[in-house]
C-alpha cells in the first residue's frame, strides 16, 4: 500500500521534535509499506530562499534523513524538483481548484497574516501542490500532523473531483496515516510555550553543535522552584523533565524527580545534566550527518536513484491523466 511522506521543507532541518515525533516511525514504515519520502524544495520557494541557501538546505536535509535511518534501498527518497511530473500535475489540478476554497484554508490565512508583505500565489495554491505530491504516486496513506489535516482533506477533494469530472477511478482517495499504538513523544520546546519547532525558535537540531546545545539548554525557562513537597510541576518545568525522560537514564530522571519532590532541586544542575544527555544522544547522529554531507558521490547517487524511481511512478500516473483529460499528440 503506497504511502507518501512529505519531507521537511528545505528551509528547515530535523530537530529532536521531528525525530521522536515521526522520523522513528518513518523508519519502521519503510519495512512495512511502499514508501515515498521527499524533500519539498518547491514548497520552500514561497519564502524566497537564496539559491545558495536552497541548494545547501536540500543537501543538508537529505543527509539528515539518511543519517536517521531512511534506507534508499527500501524506500524511494527523492528531491521534489527532480520530478517534473509533479509541477505538471499541479498545473492540471489548479485548473479545477477554485479561489474561494483556497482562500478559506487555514494555512493560507495564517501565512497571509504572518507575512502580509509576501502573500504569493504559491501560498494560495500550496494545498494543490501538496495534493499533486500525494496523488502522483496514487498514495493510499499520508502521515500528517494536525496543521496539515485540512490540506490532506483538500487533496482528497481534488482526487474525488478529478475522478468525478472524468468519470474515472484514477486516483485512490488518500487517508491520514495515524501512529496509533506507535511509540511517539510530543517533544516540548525549551521556552515552555508548547511543542518544539524550528519556526518557534525553541528547537534543538540533530546536527547542532554541543556548544550551541549547552547554551540553549542553560537559557531554558524555569521558575523560582518548588515551595512545597510533592508539588505538581508547572508546564515550564515539566517540559524539561519530558526532555530528560527521552534522553537520560531512568536513574537520572528518578534522581531529579526526587529532588523536585523534596524541594532540593537545583535547576542549574538539572540543565547541565540535560544538556550533557542531549549531546550524548545527538552526537552519533550529528557525526553521521557530517560524514554523509562530505560524501558528495553518495548523496548524488541517492538523489539520482531516488529521482529515477519517483519518476517511474509519477510518469505512469501523468501519462494516464493526460490521456483522460484529452491531450493527444498530433505528430
Amino acid at each position: 500500500m503506497p504511502i507518501v511522506v512529505s519531507g521537511i521543507r528545505s528551509t528547515g532541518n530535523l530537530h529532536l521534535g521531528n525525530y521522536f515525533g515521526a522520523v522513528k516511525n518513518f523508519i519502521e514504515m519503510q519495512n512495512e509499506h511502499q514508501t515515498f519520502f521527499f524533500i519539498a524544495d518547491f514548497h520552500s520557494l514561497t519564502t524566497h530562499p537564496t539559491p545558495s541557501d536552497l541548494h545547501s538546505n536540500v543537501k543538508q536535509v537529505l543527509a539528515e534523513y539518511l543519517a536517521c535511518g531512511i534506507d534508499p534501498e527500501k524506500s524511494t527518497i527523492f528531491i521534489q524538483s527532480d520530478v517534473p511530473e509533479i509541477p505538471e500535475l499541479y498545473l492540471l489540478l489548479n485548473m479545477n481548484a477554485y479561489l474561494g476554497e483556497l482562500e478559506r484554508t487555514t494555512s493560507f490565512k495564517d501565512k497571509a497574516r504572518e507575512q502580509p508583505e509576501n502573500v504569493n500565489a504559491g501560498l494560495l495554491t500550496y494545498p494543490v501542490l501538496m495534493a499533486a505530491d500525494i496523488i502522483i504516486h496514487k498514495a493510499n496513506l499520508v502521515p500528517v500532523g494536525k496543521d496539515q489535516e485540512q490540506n490532506l482533506e483538500m487533496a482528497r477533494t481534488f482526487a474525488r473531483r478529478f475522478n468525478r469530472m472524468y468519470n474515472v477511478e484514477t486516483f485512490p482517495i488518500p487517508r491520514a496515516y495515524t501512529f496509533e499504538g506507535k511509540d511517539m513523544v510530543k517533544i516540548p520546546g525549551l521556552d515552555g510555550s508548547g511543542k518544539m519547532g524550528k519556526s518557534a525558535g525553541n528547537a534543538i537540531a540533530l546536527a547542532e553543535s554541543p556548544e550551541s546545545i549547552r547554551k540553549k539548554v542553560m537559557r531554558a525557562v524555569t521558575d523560582i522552584g518548588p515551595t512545597e513537597t510533592n508539588q505538581k510541576k508547572p508546564d515550564v518545568i515539566q517540559n524539561l523533565f519530558t526532555l530528560l525522560e527521552v534522553v537520560s537514564t531512568p536513574e537520572i530522571v528518578s534522581h531529579f524527580n526526587t529532588a523536585y519532590s523534596n524541594c532540593t532541586i537545583r535547576y542549574g544542575d538539572l540543565k547541565k545534566q540535560l544538556a550533557a544527555d542531549i549531546i550524548n544522544f545527538t552526537n552519533p547522529i550529528r557525526s553521521r550527518i557530517e560524514d554523509i554531507c562530505k560524501d558528495d558521490v553518495y548523496l548524488s547517487r541517492v538523489a539520482k536513484n531516488g529521482a529515477e524511481k519517483a519518476r517511474e511512478s509519477a510518469s505512469k500516473t501523468l501519462e494516464e491523466v493526460r490521456k483522460i483529460i484529452g491531450f493527444r499528440k498530433l505528430y
